[in-house]
C-alpha cells in the first residue's frame, strides 16, 4: 500500500487514511476522486477490516464495475475472493438485493418483476383502460413523473402545477368501443384513482418499478426493525459516491444503515448536481453534516484533466453561484489553447462546422475519433449533427437514449419468444397475455394468480387449469375464451420452432398472426407515422434473428442461444471495442463522469442553455443551469469548442437566436470567437493521401 500513497498528494493521502467517523470529500471535477475511493478500500481491507462489513454505492452500473474492477487490480493476484465479498452496487440494485431477501414480509413472491419505463407506460395505459380513460388523453410519461413524485414524496396531490402538463387539452373523448364516453382524465381525483389503480396493477403483477426499490426497502427498515437492524450491523464502513446526486429517500436509506456505526465517507460537488429533475438533491450535503456530528470535511480541488485556460474559465463561471462550498480547481498542465466560440449561421451550419473540425483535427493531429466528444442540451439538437456526421462518414455513437432491444415493440415480439421457449415464465406471460388486447384484464389476473398461489405452480399452469376446468374459478365465459386462444398459439409455436431450422422466418409469421400491426394502429390512432416506425423496428429485430443464424460464429442457431444474447445487451454501456473509434455525442447529464481530449458544445444560446423551460419553472433553476455549463466545459482535457447560432431552426420555423448570458461568465483574454470555418488560416490538400501517391508513383 505505501507506494500507492505515495503517489497521492496531501488531500488525496488524507482523505484514504480516514477510515473511522463521517468524513466528506468534496472532490471537483477530474481531481482523481475514483482513484481515491477505491485506493481507500484497499487500504480499509489492508488494515484487517472484513470485506463483507464494507458497503459502497454510486449511481450506474458501469461506476460500480470499474470501482470494483479497480480495487482488484490495486489488491493484485488472489485477490478475486476478497473483492467480490464486496458490496459495491448501485442504490437500486442494492434496493432490489434488500427486497429479494425480505421482500416476502411486505407480501412480495419470490419471482417478482422490476418494471422499466416501458412496461410502466403498458401497465399505466391497462389501467386507464379498465377505468374507463381514454389513454390517449394522458400526458403518459408527465404522469409517470407525477406518480414518481408522490412515491417518493417529493410532491403532494396539491401541487397543482403538474395538472396543466398532464391534460393540455382539457377535453373528454369517447370510448373507443363507441358505446359510451370515456372519463375526464384532466381532474385531481382521477388522477389519484389512477395512481391507485397503477399501484394495484404493480401488486398484482408481483413487480416493482424503479422507484418502489428505494422506498420499499425503507417501509421494511421502518416496519421490521430486525430488517434495519441486520443491515446496520452488518456494513459498519459505508462509502457513498456522486452524493450529491442522491435524493432525499436515498440518503434516508443510507442513513437507516449508517446511523448506528457512523463510520461512512461521501463523495461529492455540489458544483457538479445537475439532477434536481429526478429528485437530486444537493442540500443532503448539509443534512449530513447536521445527522453526523463532527464531521470531518477534505477538499480535493487538484485538477489532473483539464488545461489551465479550461478550469480557469469553469472556476470563473461557477462562482456566479451563491449556492456553493466555495473551492477553486487548480492545474499544473500548461495553460493550453484558448476556447473557441463560433457563430454559424443556423444549426445545419453548425453540425457541418462540428463535423468538418473534426475531420480535420483527426487528419492533422492523428487523433482518434473516440477522442472528440460533443455535446448537447438537448436531444432535439442530435438529428442535425447526426446528419453532418453521416454525410462527413465520421463513424459516432449516441449516448443517452433508449437500448433498441428496451423498446417496448421489440420486448412484446421478445415476450412471446420468451414464452414459447419457458411457458413458465410468468414475466412474459404477463406481457404478453393481453398484447394485443384479448379481453384479459385484471380481474381475471387475480384470479390466475389465486389459483398459481394456491397450487404454487406458474400462471401458464394455472391458465392450462382453469381451461380445462381442472379447478373452480371466476373467470368469465370471454376471458376463458381468450386464455384457450392463448395457449393454442403458444403450443403451435412451440412445435413450429422446434420443426423449423430458419428461426427469423417463423418470427415474422408470429408476429404476422397475433396481428401485431394491427395492434399498433389500434394504440397510435392519431400518428400513423408511429405504428409505422414501430412496424419497422420489428423488422430490424427479425433481421437481426436473421443475422444470428446466418453468422459463422454460431455454430447452432437455438432460439434460447439467441434470446440469451440479447438479454446481454445493456442499456446505453457499448464495450471497449465497441465504442472505439467513434465521436461520443451526448446530451451533458449523459456526459457526467467522462473527459475528451476535444470537447464541442454545441447550442450555448438563451433558451437552450440556459434551457427556457427549466428557467421559467423556478428562479432557482437558473443556478443548476449553470452547472450543468460548468460540466461542459470541464469534459475537456485540451480543447473546448462553443458554438452559438445566428438562427436556428425550432418546430420547422426558422428564428434568431441570442448568445448564452453564461458566454459573458467567462473571462474575454481566455477566449477567441470566429467564424464557424473549419479550415480558416489552414492549408489542407483536398486528398490527404496524394502526397503518398506522389511519393510511391501510384
Amino acid at each position: 500500500m505505501d507506494h500507492l500513497l505515495e503517489r497521492l498528494n496531501p488531500q488525496q493521502r488524507d482523505a484514504v487514511l480516514t477510515i473511522d467517523g463521517p468524513l466528506l470529500i468534496i472532490a471537483g471535477a477530474g481531481s482523481g476522486k475514483t482513484g481515491v475511493i477505491t485506493t481507500r478500500i484497499a487500504y480499509m481491507l489492508s488494515r484487517g477490516i472484513p470485506p463483507e462489513s464494507i458497503l459502497a454505492m454510486t449511481f450506474t452500473n458501469k461506476a460500480a464495475g470499474e470501482m470494483k474492477e479497480r480495487v482488484k487490480e490495486i489488491l493484485g493476484e488472489g485477490a478475486g475472493k476478497t473483492a467480490s465479498a464486496l458490496t459495491i452496487s448501485t442504490f437500486h440494485a442494492f434496493g432490489l438485493s434488500v427486497l429479494r431477501r425480505y421482500g416476502r414480509l411486505l407480501g412480495y413472491r419470490p419471482n417478482f418483476t422490476v418494471y422499466d419505463t416501458g412496461d410502466q407506460v403498458a401497465l399505466l395505459k391497462e389501467a386507464a383502460r379498465e377505468l374507463r380513460i381514454d389513454p390517449e388523453e394522458l400526458e403518459v410519461y408527465n404522469l409517470l413523473q407525477l406518480f414518481s413524485g408522490i412515491k417518493t414524496e417529493r410532491i403532494t396531490w396539491q401541487d397543482e402545477r403538474w395538472y396543466a402538463m398532464l391534460n393540455p387539452s382539457g377535453k373528454s373523448s369517447q370510448d373507443k368501443s363507441g358505446e359510451e364516453p370515456s372519463r375526464g382524465a384532466g381532474s385531481i381525483s382521477t388522477f389519484q384513482e389512477l395512481y391507485r389503480s397503477y399501484q394495484e396493477h404493480l401488486i398484482t403483477f408481483n413487480a416493482v418499478d424503479f422507484d418502489d426499490l428505494i422506498m420499499q426497502p425503507l417501509t421494511l427498515f421502518r416496519e421490521h426493525p430486525k430488517v434495519q437492524g441486520h443491515y446496520a450491523d452488518l456494513y459498519r464502513y459505508v462509502l457513498v459516491d456522486e452524493f450529491q446526486d442522491t435524493s432525499t429517500p436515498q440518503y434516508n436509506l443510507l442513513y437507516q444503515i449508517a446511523r448506528e456505526w457512523k463510520n461512512v465517507c461521501v463523495v461529492g460537488d455540489d458544483d457538479q448536481s445537475i439532477y434536481s429533475w429526478r429528485g437530486a438533491d444537493y442540500s443532503n450535503i448539509e443534512r449530513f453534516e447536521k445527522d453526523f456530528l463532527r464531521v470531518k470535511e477534505i477538499k480535493l480541488e487538484r485538477n489532473y484533466r483539464s488545461t489551465g485556460g479550461i478550469l480557469s474559465a469553469a472556476n470563473a463561471v461557477i462562482s456566479n453561484n451563491t449556492n456553493r462550498k466555495e473551492k477553486a480547481l487548480w492545474t499544473q498542465i500548461d495553460g493550453g489553447n484558448l476556447l473557441e466560440l463560433s457563430f454559424p449561421d443556423d444549426d445545419g451550419a453548425e453540425a457541418s462546422f462540428i463535423a468538418e473540425k473534426i475531420k480535420l483535427r483527426a487528419y492533422q493531429e492523428s487523433l482518434a475519433y473516440d477522442s472528440f466528444g460533443i455535446l448537447i442540451r438537448t436531444n432535439s439538437q442530435a438529428r442535425v449533427i447526426e446528419e453532418a456526421l453521416l454525410e462527413a462518414d465520421i463513424p459516432y455513437r449516441m449516448s443517452g437514449g433508449q437500448s433498441f432491444f428496451q423498446r417496448k415493440e421489440i420486448k412484446d415480439i421478445a415476450g412471446y419468444l420468451r414464452i414459447i421457449l419457458n411457458p413458465d415464465d410468468d414475466v412474459s406471460l404477463l406481457r404478453t397475455i393481453n398484447t394485443p388486447r384479448r379481453g384479459i384484464g385484471r380481474r381475471t389476473v387475480e384470479a390466475l394468480h389465486e389459483i398459481a398461489d394456491e397450487r404454487k405452480i406458474s400462471l401458464y399452469s394455472a391458465i392450462t387449469l382453469a381451461v380445462h376446468r381442472e379447478v373452480d374459478h371466476s373467470i368469465g365465459k370471454g376471458p376463458l375464451g381468450a386464455l384457450e386462444e392463448y395457449l393454442e398459439l403458444t403450443a403451435r409455436y412451440q412445435e413450429r420452432f422446434s420443426e423449423s431450422k430458419h428461426l427469423a422466418a417463423t418470427t415474422e409469421r408470429l408476429a404476422t398472426e397475433i396481428d401485431y400491426w394491427g395492434y399498433l394502429v389500434q394504440e397510435f390512432q392519431k400518428s400513423e407515422r408511429a405504428a409505422k416506425a414501430k412496424w419497422k423496428n420489428i423488422g430490424f429485430f427479425i433481421r437481426s434473428i436473421d443475422r444470428y443464424e446466418q453468422n459463422p460464429d454460431v455454430l447452432e442457431p437455438t432460439l434460447q442461444g439467441y434470446l440469451n444474447r440479447i438479454s446481454l445487451q445493456t442499456r446505453d454501456e457499448l464495450s471497449p471495442e465497441e465504442a472505439a473509434g467513434k465521436v461520443n455525442l451526448m446530451t451533458i447529464h449523459a456526459a457526467k463522469g467522462l473527459e475528451f481530449d476535444v470537447v464541442f458544445l454545441a447550442g450555448v444560446e438563451e433558451g437552450i442553455i440556459p434551457h427556457q423551460r427549466a428557467v421559467e419553472e423556478s428562479e432557482g433553476n437558473l443556478e443548476e443551469e449553470r452547472r450543468l455549463f460548468y460540466v461542459a466545459i470541464t469534459r475537456a482535457r485540451q480543447q473546448l469548442y462553443m458554438t452559438s447560432c445566428r438562427r436556428r431552426q425550432v418546430q420547422g420555423e426558422m428564428i434568431e437566436a441570442v448568445p448564452s448570458p453564461f458566454i459573458e461568465e467567462i473571462p474575454a483574454e481566455l477566449m477567441l470567437k470566429t467564424l464557424a470555418d473549419p479550415t480558416a488560416g489552414v492549408e489542407m490538400p483536398e486528398d490527404p493521401f496524394a502526397a503518398l501517391k506522389a511519393h510511391f508513383g501510384s
